[in-house]
């Protein structure tokens, strides 16, 4: 057995005002409790919640905090996420810092949540690093995990363990957790699937094993989810198949086929053209109407005035 302590800490987030003493309140009490944990991984956008006007270059202050938060506690910190800016791009991006409170890489969100997260470009870059004597980890943002390419090209490059801060308060939840399970016995690894409360989600955090197995899930309140995860059953199952049946990851490296639907040069996009821009779903009849403010908070409802008698008597006629 190769043990590795990893805690989510699923938090409730703020949209008005920062978080970051929250979150070392939530980190201070969780290693106070569980002084054996290793690695402590919070929800996408916990340290400001889902407005851009706190978007800030990396590295910068906000990262600062949390390199000292990391060497304080000897842990290895995955802060969630928060937007970053580089001069007129705003990507949402989060760190992975080591117990020394070294930055020792950054992934920024392959997928931002259209159109709802308007105005944040997408990554183009994948990141796995290695914990020393543990395995090897990887990261993906909330709507990423939408995209089987994501996880399938994480676990091609030997994650182990898969790092999902996520911000989901919409009724989609529970489809989330069916594909975190999901993805776990496709690609045999863990998933470590943390969630906010608030303006940050509706919680329902989960940890799930290379089996499928749901070992812990969250309720709707703040929690902590502190658990040994054990990287030698990710080989085991990766050697002889999940219950000794399917070795998925095998049976892809020795594919004969190959996808045409990844090369956009040659493979026939009508059917894709044709399901029509990517923009929000409206009532019958309001096609073309304004979509909103750039900027608009992912997975917030935008709130519009009522019409008036007078709005409605023109509609009519």
């Amino acid at each position: 057995m190769t043990p590795f302590a990893i805690a989510g800490v699923q938090m409730h987030v703020a949209a008005t005002h920062d978080n970051l003493g929250h979150m070392r309140h939530r980190l201070d009490l969780l290693m106070s409790l569980y002084p054996w944990v290793q690695m402590v991984v919070f929800s996408e956008l916990a340290p400001f919640g889902p407005l851009h006007h706190h978007a800030e270059p990396m590295p910068g202050p906000t990262e600062e905090e949390f390199r000292q938060m990391a060497a304080h506690h000897r842990i290895w910190l995955v802060p969630g996420s928060m937007f970053e800016r580089v001069g007129e791009t705003i990507y949402n991006t989060t760190s992975v810092i080591d117990p020394s409170g070294t930055v020792i890489g950054r992934h920024r969100k392959l997928f931002p949540f259209l159109p709802y997260e308007e105005g944040v470009s997408g990554g183009s870059e994948f990141l796995v690093f290695d914990v020393p004597e543990a395995g090897r980890f990887g990261v993906s943002i909330c709507y990423d995990m939408w995209f089987p390419e994501t996880t399938r090209t994480l676990t091609a490059m030997g994650a182990e363990v898969i790092l999902h801060p996520s911000l989901t308060g919409t009724v989609d939840r529970d489809v989330e957790l069916s594909m975190a399970r999901a993805s776990a016995a496709m690609f045999q690894c863990y998933v470590i699937d943390i969630n906010g409360l608030g303006a940050g989600g509706i919680g329902r955090s989960c940890i799930v094993d290379p089996n499928g197995t749901l070992l812990l899930q969250a309720g709707d309140h703040e929690q902590f989810l502190p658990l040994d995860v054990d990287l030698d059953l990710v080989r085991h199952h990766r050697r002889v198949g999940l219950h000794g049946l399917g070795q998925p990851l095998k049976s892809f490296r020795d594919r004969t086929v190959e996808f045409g639907v990844y090369d956009r040069s040659t493979f026939d996009e009508t059917f894709l053209r044709s399901l029509g821009p990517l923009e929000k779903h409206r009532r019958p009849g309001d096609e073309g109407a304004p979509i909103g403010a750039a900027g608009q908070a992912p997975h917030h409802t935008e709130t519009t005035a009522r019409p008036t008698m007078a709005d409605r008597r023109v509609r009519s006629n």
